[in-house]
């Protein structure tokens, strides 16, 4: 017994830290728990008759269709393992009867599609297309390229490759392609004219952008109102007479990852096709708002049957929609409110706008209908705990929708025109979840908001291990998205990585951490003074203010082990994460660090090719000064570095310049290397490697060490 009894004590010690190994009694791994297929692109046909969508089932890619009057859902196209193939950009032909769509990837600096499975075939960005009329028709590749535009008026289809605009044609059968024209700069945002005659589109010359408009029938180009400044987002009238855009004035290129909270102000512009001509109909005030943020659209601006311009603003503050009339005069605001708008598009009357926003659900989204003219307040379609977004009409005035909640993953929904009202939302294809997904055993987090020294509120979701499953005081973990114009809500996430990183976050939960998901400022969904935070990023990182605070306020809980908080996150939120082990490696235990930044030189030179520290040298040392990297000496406590050796938005010389400095100062520093994947890791079994392995490195070198 004196060599049986310490022995056993000690399994029942490890068992008491426990979340390793499957935590709570039947607790689903996170391999069941993100095993439901993650939805997107959805788009209906030009007769609104038809709906399509893309889903990725474990990395398996798939399209699916449903049709009018009974939205049926059919798998029409299936690429059958986990390649890291991408499919996207799905554009239905004028009829109907075609779904056009991309398969694979862009290249990178070096002319490199990412081929994430080593493919010794190696891997390519193309065109695609699928017959739906033919139930036993399969999908064929047509054509090197992508952002396929069919013509609205016929089979004409238009697509980018090189930078050019090309036209596709056939010739005894096969495919070719040509550039529809020859000019200085890249073609991007090209769009077909309402009679499938002409086609504008964007000429970007890097400092500045022309909009241009090509005449297919005389082979004639002409320039909108040329100027020095960026335009772009041009539409169509419903005449096809007129094309508006975007103008934001030239501003010599700042460096990123810094507050943005004014410029000079931005216009509308509204150009006659016919001389080229533009005149101004809307400019913003100075201020707030002056400088351009996105809606999440087609374009920039769509154009009303009752000839309105509607276009993002954010004159108060928040990102709200206005409209003006297309030949000038007062602006009319839409909605109003604390909120943001994100995923805009007209109804098929042409007459009202649907988007989605977080109106009175700050930590969720739903979708909202408006006049387009106004003088209406906007409605909601749907409310209650769910997440909706991505709403796109249909000719019979249903709506469909992707939708989750905190228990039920992403999945394609429509509302069903009934008579004369929408009948509740239901699947459009529920034989896509699987038949043993363990919704119920998932715990529904909570909203919190956490002040940091600074006076300044962020906002969090917490997720607490379930009741009674769990005993003494439980290890912690602050989760950190990356963006940083990010937001975790309180439920599955719309984008296909933080989708991921949720389902990661239930599994830590169910293993007995308490999860805190933190929406640090510069993030969205909480107005411009928010997202453009005071000395963020590269001018100071502030938003490490709100991690520290993050931290202290989990040690401050009763449920907490003081000696067992950690990090996780990727990108900006592995940059957070280095941060939190070089700034504070008092308040952690660890941390799991993916493709984070460690250097805003180096991250800024990324994205800006021409950007040259030596021009600002007071900017740089204070980017500097920002990063992990000028506080590394401090770094003390054990690290995972995950990085894919594709990676184009965070290069791996940050990984490799860190783990060099780690090893030199002897701190616990475990990698996962993953070849050939780039940051937004394409095969699904890369991020169940990430997961296992981040899981592992927790149990081990956080729970256990003492």
């Amino acid at each position: 017994m004196r060599r049986i009894l310490p022995t056993i004590l000690t399994l029942l010690a490890l068992e008491a830290l426990a979340p390793s190994g499957a935590g709570a009694q039947g607790a689903p791994s996170v391999r069941a728990i993100d095993a439901a297929p993650f939805p997107s692109a959805m788009v209906a046909s030009p007769k609104g008759d038809r709906v399509a969508w893309v889903h990725n089932t474990e990395g398996v890619r798939s399209i699916w269709v449903a049709t009018a009057p009974v939205y049926a859902a059919r798998r029409v196209v299936d690429f059958g393992k986990d390649d890291g193939q991408e499919v996207s950009q799905l554009a239905f032909a004028a009829d109907g009867r075609t779904l056009w769509f991309v398969r694979g990837s862009g290249t990178n600096r070096a002319g490199e599609n990412p081929n994430p499975n080593s493919d010794p075939k190696g891997a390519e960005q193309a065109i695609w297309r699928v017959r739906l009329d033919d139930n036993a028709a399969q999908a064929e590749r047509v054509i090197l390229g992508s952002t396929p535009t069919p013509s609205p008026t016929g089979d004409a289809l238009l697509f980018a490759r090189r930078g050019d605009v090309n036209l596709l044609s056939f010739k005894d059968g096969k495919a070719e392609g040509a550039a529809l024209f020859e000019m200085r700069g890249g073609a991007n945002e090209f769009r077909w004219s309402p009679d499938g005659e002409k086609v504008a589109f964007v000429s970007d010359r890097g400092t500045h952008a022309f909009v241009g408009v090509y005449d297919t029938k005389r082979s004639q180009l002409s320039w909108m109102s040329p100027s020095t400044d960026t335009d772009g987002s041009p539409v169509w009238s419903p005449d096809g007479k007129y094309v508006a855009f975007v103008r934001q004035p030239y501003q010599k290129r700042r460096m990123i990852f810094l507050a943005v909270r004014t410029a000079q102000p931005w216009s509308i512009q509204v150009a006659d096709v016919a001389t080229g001509e533009a005149r101004e109909v809307f400019r913003a005030a100075p201020g707030t708002g002056s400088a351009f943020w996105p809606m999440q659209a087609e374009t920039q601006i769509l154009w009303s049957a009752d000839n309105r311009l509607v276009f993002p603003w954010e004159r108060d503050g928040f990102l709200h929609l206005y409209s003006v009339a297309a030949n000038g005069g007062s602006y009319t605001q839409l909605d109003r409110g604390p909120h943001e708008v994100e995923y805009v598009t007209l109804d098929r009357s042409g007459t009202h706008v649907l988007f989605n926003s977080n109106q009175g659900d700050r930590d969720r989204r739903h979708v909202w209908r408006v006049k387009a003219a106004g003088g209406e307040a906007a409605t909601a379609i749907t409310a209650g705990p769910s997440i909706e977004w991505l709403p796109t009409p249909l000719a019979d005035g249903s709506v469909a929708f992707l939708r989750s909640d905190a228990r039920v993953p992403a999945h394609a929904s429509i509302m069903p025109m009934t008579g004369s009202a929408l009948a509740p939302a239901r699947f459009l294809a529920p034989q896509t979840m699987p038949a043993s997904y363990p919704s119920t055993q998932l715990v529904v987090p909570t909203s919190v908001e956490i002040k940091a020294a600074d006076g300044i509120e962020s906002h969090a979701q917490l997720f607490l291990p379930p009741a009674g499953q769990f005993s003494g005081k439980r290890p912690a973990i602050i989760f950190l998205h990356g963006g940083s114009r990010r937001q975790m809500l309180l439920g599955w996430n719309y984008g296909s990585y933080y989708h991921h990183a949720y389902a990661m976050n239930q599994a830590l939960a169910l293993r007995g951490w308490v999860v805190l998901s933190l929406n640090y400022r510069s993030g969205i969904g909480y107005g411009r003074d928010f997202r453009e935070a005071l000395n963020y990023g590269a001018g100071g990182a502030s938003e490490y203010g709100d991690v520290a605070a993050a931290a202290r306020w989990l040690r401050a809980r009763g449920d907490v082990d003081t000696s067992k908080v950690a990090l996780w996150g990727g990108s900006y939120g592995g940059y957070l994460t280095a941060m939190g082990l070089t700034r504070n490696p008092e308040l952690f235990a660890g941390g799991v660090d993916v493709h984070g930044v460690h250097d805003w030189n180096v991250g800024i030179a990324t994205f800006r090719t021409d950007y040259n520290p030596l021009e600002d040298p007071a900017a740089t040392a204070l980017a500097f000064k920002s990063s992990p990297l000028s506080q590394v000496q401090r770094w003390k406590d054990p690290v995972l570095l995950v990085h894919g050796d594709d990676d184009r938005n965070v290069r791996f010389i940050e990984t490799l310049t860190l783990i060099e400095k780690l090893r030199a100062q002897k701190v616990p520093v475990e990698q996962l290397v993953l070849p050939d994947e780039i940051h937004g890791f394409l095969r699904h079994e890369s991020w169940m490697r990430v997961f296992e392995s981040a899981l592992d490195f927790l149990d081990r070198q956080v729970l256990r060490q003492k």
